[in-house]
């Protein structure tokens, strides 16, 4: 069997259902899955993937959403202003391709560029929140969950002192003021003393214990945590506080809040460096972690002008501290079976602590970073990490000794048995057993009640394993029949008649489902999180999803209109098409479906006057770049693409336009300068 090798939009896939797994399991359960020089790594990959292909980046997008859904146990708070994640710089390097960038979206040459005003403060590692004030007296508190929506834990944050209850005399009627939520190093070490006294769990590492500190149903157990808050960022306010970012971290201190102490104005751009120099000295110092530096620009009015791209702010960046390393025994390498039939290599280690985290696992990534790191069982390995979850291998200590073999990566799953291919191009082995691997049947259905996808409460991994392995659940629609086995569930250890009872209630409630949710729930190699989100706010309802993509055969225009979504591209529309070619696959879907009773529309796009619009940016722009027009056009509500189709509204002609000009003429569609775009945009 061959395929073709993995593009870029397919490795953008990839790596944003990646990204969006461990999000969950980092923000959402307070249980990182991997470490941050993992995430870190493979964020950086795909931001590198949608700086050379800009058509993968779209505003639903990885970038564009943070963190994970909020938990049920809390209310909703829906952040008046998204709570947005940063870029992140990892060596000075990265500082100045940030600094270049903004220089080349603002236009700017070299002396104008380092004459930039930037405020640099400690990046805390801890809980982001946000306080809301109503006429100046606070009302709300929450986390910033998926970005959008945060879980209200007002109750909790009442029991803090490190911010004012009340705002003082011409404060803005609304206003949105963000920072973290910390706790000391040596209340953390005091903390854990208590746990072991208690017999209770110890936590991992400060930022852990702050976390859960804080995502307490009882908010005595809070007021018992010795909890910090920094303010540092402002979100929504009714009206303007400061024109520029060091006035507003005065303006807080004037409130009441407490600011980190080593934040400091950078007055040119080349003193950056010293900057970072001077705290990493400190950083062991302090009685709080801190895992870098958040650089933003000073001036709100630019912050404004540069705006957001994938739903990360132009006008700030995180600088990364190194990670940290450890030394461990490596015991066995264990290869896993994914959803898409994916083999990937895990080191067992003998348990090691590595800067306070007891780490047991690491990645080994794939075959070929076993056989370049030499890495075999037996072997002194060193671990790096740079937060506080299980570290990749960066490879093994010399030997005193005599070595074991080489690992030898298996040619056959280890579940099923069937042939695990390589193909040419592609870093990963697959199992091609498909449907008839069992790891990979579970593993779909295990997806689909993810809490990113369908997010059934109380229907987990162990749940859906011991309901396969019954008979219960083989395909997805038999999660909404599983009522027809209640009376063997119903004998069968640890079920009784609550859980039971819990359980169908749950499935229920998901019979109504929102479109991107199922489509994401569906497993479909390469189409993540965010990628189904994009799908969805095209095509609005799941009728019209469906027909389109059994109408996207190759050729066809539908198919065309499908490879030029901004984000989707060729490889994720062949992805989608093969996945309909297979009628196994529609019968599933159309079993599901049955068992249903709403699959709701997403979200309209944002309203504006250039709403409906689909418009193409070709040639170069004079007065702006071709990224802040775009930003402009998608601001006013309009749908940015990279090809022009008869489904365009509009090509924007730039200087020196090409074929896109000429294929805007060939299909009779409305085309305009850039002075013409200006007034459209109301420039």
């Amino acid at each position: 069997m061959t395929t073709a090798p993995v593009s870029a939009a397919e490795r953008h896939a990839e790596l944003e259902a990646d990204l969006a797994r461990w999000d969950e399991a980092y923000h959402g359960r307070d249980e990182p899955e991997v470490s941050d020089a993992v995430y870190d790594a493979a964020r950086r990959e795909l931001l590198a993937l949608e700086d050379a292909h800009p058509d993968l980046r779209s505003e639903n997008g990885f970038s564009q959403r943070v963190g994970s859904a909020p938990d049920s146990a809390f209310g909703k708070y829906r952040h008046l202003v998204p709570m947005t994640s940063l870029s992140k710089a990892f060596d000075l390097e990265g500082l100045e391709n940030f600094i270049t960038k903004i220089g080349r979206f603002l236009g700017l040459n070299e002396d104008k560029l380092q004459a930039l005003q930037f405020v640099a403060e400690p990046k805390i590692d801890g809980l982001s929140i946000n306080l809301t004030y109503e006429h100046g007296r606070f009302v709300c508190g929450a986390t910033r969950g998926d970005g959008i929506d945060g879980e209200d834990v007002t109750a909790n944050l009442l029991t803090l002192k490190d911010f004012p209850l009340q705002l003082p005399k011409g404060a803005p009627e609304l206003i949105e003021i963000r920072g973290e939520v910390f706790l000391s190093k040596s209340s953390f070490l005091t903390l854990n003393k208590k746990q072991a006294a208690l017999g209770a769990k110890s936590f991992a590492n400060p930022r852990n214990a702050a976390a859960g500190s804080v995502r307490q149903i009882d908010a005595e157990i809070t007021r018992n945590r010795p909890l910090s808050f920094f303010a540092y960022a402002q979100g929504y306010t009714s009206s303007p506080v400061a024109k520029t970012q060091w006035e507003y971290l005065e303006k807080l201190r004037d409130w009441g809040f407490i600011i980190n102490p080593l934040s400091e104005m950078i007055t040119h751009a080349y003193d950056i460096p010293a900057y970072v120099e001077r705290l990493a000295r400190k950083r062991s110092e302090l009685d709080y972690d801190i895992d870098g530096i958040v650089f933003k620009i000073d001036n709100i009015a630019l912050q404004k002008r540069l705006g957001f791209i994938g739903g990360t702010p132009r006008w700030a960046v995180a600088y990364k501290f190194p990670a940290e390393e450890a030394i461990a025994r490596l015991r066995e390498i264990e290869i896993q079976v994914g959803r898409t039939g994916a083999l990937t290599p895990v080191a067992c280690l003998e348990p090691v602590n590595v800067g306070g985290v007891i780490v047991s696992r690491a990645t080994l990534h794939n075959e070929d970073e076993i056989t370049r790191k030499d890495v075999r069982v037996g072997d002194l390995v060193r671990l790096q990490r740079a937060g506080d979850v299980i570290p990749k291998i960066l490879g093994s200590l010399p030997s005193e000794g005599p070595r074991s073999e080489p690992f030898v990566y298996p040619d056959h799953c280890p579940v099923c048995g069937s042939l695990a291919e390589r193909v040419h191009g592609e870093a990963v082995r697959r199992c091609i057993g498909g449907l008839n691997c069992e790891a990979q049947i579970v593993r779909r259905l295990i997806h689909m009640v993810s809490r990113n996808a369908f997010d059934i409460d109380g229907l987990g991994e162990r749940s859906i394993r011991e309901f396969y392995e019954a008979g219960y659940i083989r395909r997805p629609g038999d999660i909404f029949r599983l009522h027809q086995h209640e009376d063997p569930l119903l004998q069968r250890d640890g079920w009784g008649r609550l859980s039971v009872d819990n359980l169908f209630r749950a499935i229920d409630e998901r019979r109504t489902i929102p479109l991107a949710r199922l489509i994401f729930g569906l497993g479909i190699r390469r189409i993540g999180e965010r990628n189904a989100q994009l799908l969805a706010r095209h095509y609005q309802t799941f009728e019209n999803w469906r027909d389109a993509m059994l109408a996207a055969r190759p050729d066809s225009e539908e198919r065309a209109t499908l490879g030029a979504i901004m984000g989707v591209g060729d490889a994720i529309a062949d992805e989608l098409s093969a996945f309909f070619a297979e009628s196994h696959n529609i019968d599933t879907l159309d079993d599901l479906a049955t068992e249903l009773t709403e699959i709701t529309p997403e979200d309209a796009p944002q309203e504006g006057h250039l709403s409906g619009k689909v418009i193409v940016f070709t040639g170069t722009m004079t007065t702006m770049s071709r990224p802040e027009a775009k930003a402009i056009a998608e601001r006013l509500g309009a749908q940015v693409t990279d090809s022009v189709s008869k489904k365009t509204s509009l090509v924007v002609l730039g200087e020196k336009a090409g074929s896109k000009a000429k294929k805007a003429a060939e299909l009779g569609i409305e085309t305009t300068d850039e002075d013409g775009w200006r007034v459209l945009a109301g420039l």
